[in-house]
């Protein structure tokens, strides 16, 4: 009788690594990398824009807004929600304390600020605030801003915000200064 003898089957290996090549180029071209995410700011010039830095910022002027470690919002040493601080920004900025600015609507109140051009935000943060609650706060103050622009563009120009010159824009920004100071953390 004869024996069969079977010999074990062999895979061609000669093409795994051209099917592993194409596999690795077909997941680098279609796959999408995240990019990072950040927050749109156009840094200050290097010459400060109210002529002299080292100028003392008179305490009505000066809106204070802190956040801390237990994701709690201050606005001069009292409690306030997220969805309040457009409306103070607003009220702070807009005040006309001093009674000379012809295009303010404010209540002229002795605690906030004396002209739109004299207010200043200063926003602080604890080190363990949450990045969410930092830009959503950043984010109501810049909305403050926008709305009275575009009140002081409506009034002035009778335009909207995306219908002005640049020369217009300019005004808007002297009117209306985005004055914010951000105070730098300290961290252990």
């Amino acid at each position: 009788m004869k024996s069969f003898r079977r010999h074990s089957a062999t895979v061609n290996a000669g093409s795994m690594a051209d099917i592993a090549f194409l596999l690795l180029i077909f997941f680098l071209v279609t796959t999408t990398i995240s990019a990072d995410k950040g927050i749109l700011r156009q840094l200050p010039p290097d010459d400060c824009p109210t002529g002299n830095c080292s100028d003392v910022i008179r305490e009505r002027n000066l809106l204070r807004i802190n956040l801390n470690s237990s994701q709690e919002i201050f606005i001069e040493d009292e409690v306030v929600k997220l969805e309040d601080i457009q409306e103070l920004v607003k009220t702070f900025v807009d005040n006309n304390g001093l009674s000379n600015c012809d295009y303010c609507k404010g209540d002229k109140l002795a605690e906030s600020s004396e002209h739109p051009t004299e207010a200043v935000i200063s926003l602080s943060h604890d080190a363990l605030t949450k990045y969410h609650l930092f830009i959503s706060v950043q984010d109501e103050i810049s909305k403050a801003f926008y709305d009275l622009r575009k009140r002081y563009i409506k009034e002035t120009f009778n335009k909207t915000p995306e219908q002005i010159t640049d020369a217009e824009f300019k005004m808007v920004k002297k009117a209306y200064p985005f004055i914010v100071s951000e105070v730098m953390v300290k961290r252990d």
